[in-house]
């Protein structure tokens, strides 16, 4: 039987694993998801961290006897507001680097294919 931690390994090595295959490409969208895919492989992985428990207060309580700790959760919500504010920047920037180049190309190079 696959456990939960395996699966999560998984996702964040497959998250990760295609995040730096699109980081590696000549185009600026595809940069930009690959950018994406990365900032949630950290974010599961942050998460992760948290150890996963299921049905648990995330507050000290001397009843309960055990609780889940807030800071994973309080980490992948400033996580969440970063890679936002660094996607929109990083999409204008792409926006404007094909405005001024007229080329969609992360080096600023012609495309070899369109001159044929």
């Amino acid at each position: 039987m696959i456990s939960l931690e395996f699966l999560i390994a998984s996702a964040i090595a497959v998250l990760t694993a295609a995040g730096v295959y699109l980081v590696l490409r000549r185009r600026t969208f595809p940069v930009v998801l690959g950018l994406a895919f990365l900032s949630y492989a950290i974010n599961v992985f942050l998460f992760a961290m948290g150890r996963l428990v299921i049905d648990r207060p995330p507050l000290y309580d001397k009843a309960a006897d055990s609780y889940t700790d807030p800071l994973p959760q309080a980490l992948v919500l400033t996580a969440i507001v970063i890679a936002f504010g660094m996607t929109a920047f990083v999409v204008v920037l792409a926006l404007r680097s094909f405005l001024e180049t007229g080329v969609d190309r992360v080096d600023g190079r012609p495309d070899p294919e369109a001159d044929q």
